[in-house]
């Protein structure tokens, strides 16, 4: 596991997923838990792609972040090399999901991650990813 100075991570307040600071940003909230990172959110009307349907890039940005957050949030610097999605339910607005992420493997510098979106509600998927992840 390469594992780099606290100080060369940097600090993310305006990222569009999970920065505090962003005033058009998802402000997502992720907490390491069972070995992997989690998070709830609730899509709202300003998420919309269309008819009250929660627009696939916002879906998408969550999934990207929740994976990237595996790994920043245990002070490892990497970046998005490749990602998949697939999207198996319409999320309608003010519908609260669930997102989880987690090391699949790890070879070198390559990490593989999955993560998914599940309504909180009833654990119905609405969306899973699979990206790799380049470690600086």
């Amino acid at each position: 596991m390469t594992m780099i100075d606290e100080r060369e991570i940097e600090a993310a307040p305006m990222c569009f997923a999970c920065g505090q600071d962003n005033p058009v940003g998802l402000k997502i909230l992720f907490e390491v838990n069972d070995g992997g990172v989690t998070a709830e959110f609730t899509p709202n009307e300003n998420h919309v792609g269309f008819a009250n349907t929660v627009h696939g890039g916002i879906i998408y940005s969550a999934l990207d972040d929740v994976m990237a957050n595996v790994l920043y949030l245990q002070k490892r610097k990497a970046h998005t090399a490749r990602s998949e999605i697939r999207y198996r339910q319409a999320l309608e607005t003010g519908r609260t999901v669930r997102l989880k992420g987690w090391i699949e493997s790890e070879r070198g510098r390559l990490v593989v991650l999955k993560g998914e979106m599940r309504l909180a509600d009833n654990g119905n998927l609405v969306a899973d990813a699979e990206a790799r992840f380049m470690l600086a």
